[in-house]
Parts: C-alpha cells; structure tokens; sequence
C-alpha cells in the first residue's frame, strides 16, 4: 500500500471515516499501518474493493463543480 499513494490516501480516508477517534479503533491510520491491524487490514480491503468504481471512466461521472 506505501507504494500506491493513491490507494492508500484511500485507505486512510476509509480508516478515518470508519474509525474516527479512539473510542473505535486504538490507535491511529499511521501506527495501524505499521502494525497491520484489523482495523487497517479492512480499510486497505475497503479501499481496494472502491478502486474499480474509482477509475473508471471519468467522463462518464457527473462533474460535481
């Protein structure tokens, strides 16, 4: 994941939204990470399951601005 910036960017945006203080995931997206815990292991996998949706045609998607 630290090599597709994008993905993981995903990853953290997932992780943020899901997990957004302490009182849901123990620690933060960047020690997640380094330890590979549950809570990041389903965000990188939420991540990758949203990245067909994400590239595809871009044209084909409304303009939101």
């Amino acid at each position: 994941m630290e090599h597709d910036l994008s993905m993981r960017a995903a990853a953290r945006a997932i992780y943020e939204a899901v997990y957004p203080s302490e009182d849901y995931a123990p620690v933060g997206f960047d020690q997640a990470e380094r330890y590979g815990t549950v809570h990041y292991r389903q965000a990188v996998d939420a991540a990758i399951r949203a990245r067909p949706h994400l590239i595809e045609d871009r044209e084909a998607q409304p303009r939101l601005f």
